[in-house]
C-alpha cells in the first residue's frame, strides 16, 4: 500500500487539458484503440437550476486527460467511444455519470466496469472512492473541491489536480478488484450486476411538478390551509430558482418551506421570525413570499393525486421474494440489491416463469443468476401458481 502511494502521488504528471476540437478528435481516436479507460464527470448540481456536465476526466494506463466540454463544438466522438464494445469503461458509481451523459448528450455506455459495484460484490462496506483507495492503496484523496462550481472558468491548478485524481487510480483499482472477483468466483456475477447499475432508462431534463409539495406536506402533518400555503410557496420557490438559475434549495430549504407554511406569516417582521429564513432571504424574496402566502390562504386545496396500491396478491408474492433476497444477502454478506434488483423481483412476481427458459427472459436475470438462484426462484414461484 505504501509503495503504491509513494509511486503514484509524487510522480503524478499534470493531466492533458483538452479545450479545442482538434485535440479532442485526436484523443478520441486514441481512446478508441485503448482496451480500458477510466472515466468521471463533474457537474454543477449545487450551483444551477439545471445542472450540466462541466468537465470530463479520462485516464489510460499511461496518461490522464481533462476535457472542457464547453470548449468542444462536436462532442459526438466521445459518444462513439462510450458505445464502442471493444473499450472497457471504468467508472466509480457509474449511475450518476450515466444520467448526466445521457441527459446532456444522449449518450449510452456499453462494456462498463463499475469499481463501486465490484467492491460491493466483493463484500466491501465502505465503498466510496476515497475509502477504496485508502483501503487498497493507502492513498488519501482530498475532498477540498467536492462542492465547487465546476462551470466556472478558469480552473485553478488545485481544481485540475483534484479532477485528475478522480480517474487516475481507476484502472489500478479495477485491476485489483478484477483479481479479487476472479479469486472469489464472482467475476461473472459482477458483470451481471454492472448491467443492473447502468440500466438508467430514458433520461430527460428535470421538469418541475407542482404536486411534489404533497411529499413535503403530508409527512409533516400540515392541515389543509397550511398545505394550500405550502403549495403556493413551493411553486414560487421554483419560479425564483428558474429566474436566478439556482438550485431550489439555495433559494429556500424544504425545512424553511414547511415552517413558513406552518406559521403563515403576514408581515416581513413575522417572516423574519420563522426558523430557517434568513434576513437576506426576507430582503430578496419577502414581498413575493408574503403575496404567495396570502394567495395560498385564499385558495382551495387541490385534490391529492391518487396512487393506486399494487394488487394485494402481487404485493404478497413480492414480499415473499423480498424476504428470500434478504436472507440470501445475509448469507453472502452483501447488500440485498447485489443479489437481485427490486425491479426484477416485481417482474418475477408478475410474470411467474415456469421453467429455466422463461426465467432467463426476465430482465435482470443473466446466466450466472439463473444458474445460482434459478432453482430456488422457480420453487418459490411455483408455490404462487399453486
Amino acid at each position: 500500500a505504501l509503495w503504491l502511494s509513494l509511486m503514484f502521488v509524487p510522480s503524478l504528471k499534470p493531466a492533458f487539458y483538452i479545450d479545442n476540437d482538434n485535440d479532442f478528435r485526436d484523443l478520441m481516436s486514441q481512446l478508441g484503440r485503448q482496451p480500458v479507460i477510466g472515466i468521471d464527470t463533474e457537474a454543477n448540481s449545487l450551483h444551477a437550476y439545471r445542472e450540466q456536465v462541466c468537465l470530463i476526466q479520462i485516464s489510460t494506463r499511461t496518461d490522464d486527460y481533462i476535457i472542457d466540454p464547453f470548449a468542444i463544438d462536436d462532442i459526438q466522438p466521445f459518444g462513439d467511444v462510450l458505445a464502442n464494445p471493444k473499450v472497457e469503461k471504468i467508472f466509480h458509481a457509474v449511475g450518476y455519470d450515466l444520467v448526466c451523459l445521457k441527459r446532456d448528450y444522449g449518450f449510452d455506455v456499453v462494456h462498463v466496469f463499475d469499481t463501486m459495484a465490484a467492491a460491493r460484490v466483493c463484500g466491501y462496506t465502505a465503498v466510496g472512492l476515497g475509502n477504496m483507495l485508502k483501503q487498497v492503496f493507502g492513498v488519501h484523496l482530498s475532498k477540498k473541491h467536492q462542492r465547487d462550481n465546476w462551470a466556472k472558468r478558469p480552473l485553478s491548478a488545485s481544481k485540475l489536480r483534484y479532477a485528475q485524481l478522480d480517474t487516475h487510480y481507476l484502472i489500478p483499482l479495477r485491476d485489483h478488484l478484477y483479481q479479487e472477483l476472479l479469486q472469489k468466483g464472482r467475476l461473472e456475477e459482477a458483470y451481471e450486476f454492472f448491467e443492473d447499475v447502468i440500466a438508467v432508462g430514458d433520461i430527460g431534463p428535470r421538469e418541475f411538478d407542482p404536486d411534489d409539495f404533497w411529499r413535503l406536506g403530508i409527512p409533516n402533518n400540515l392541515n389543509r390551509q397550511q398545505l394550500a400555503v405550502l403549495r403556493s410557496i413551493f411553486i414560487l420557490r421554483d419560479k425564483i430558482a428558474r429566474e436566478r438559475n439556482r438550485p431550489p434549495f439555495k433559494i429556500l430549504t424544504n425545512a424553511a418551506l414547511i415552517e413558513i407554511a406552518r406559521e403563515m406569516p403576514s408581515t416581513r417582521s413575522q417572516l423574519h421570525q420563522v426558523h430557517g429564513v434568513s434576513a437576506m432571504q426576507v430582503r430578496r424574496y419577502g414581498d413575493a413570499l408574503l403575496q404567495a402566502i396570502a394567495e395560498g390562504r385564499d385558495q382551495p386545496l387541490p385534490r391529492r393525486p391518487r396512487h393506486d396500491p399494487p394488487d394485494p396478491v402481487l404485493a404478497g408474492r413480492f414480499s415473499v421474494l423480498y424476504d428470500w433476497r434478504k436472507q440470501k444477502a445475509r448469507e453472502r454478506g452483501v447488500d440485498a440489491d447485489v443479489i437481485i434488483s427490486k425491479q426484477t423481483l416485481w417482474a418475477l412476481a408478475t410474470e411467474l416463469p415456469r421453467d429455466m427458459e422463461e426465467l432467463a427472459q426476465i430482465e435482470g436475470l443473466g446466466p450466472w443468476r439463473c444458474r445460482n438462484y434459478g432453482a430456488e426462484l422457480l420453487e418459490i414461484v411455483a408455490r404462487f401458481s399453486s
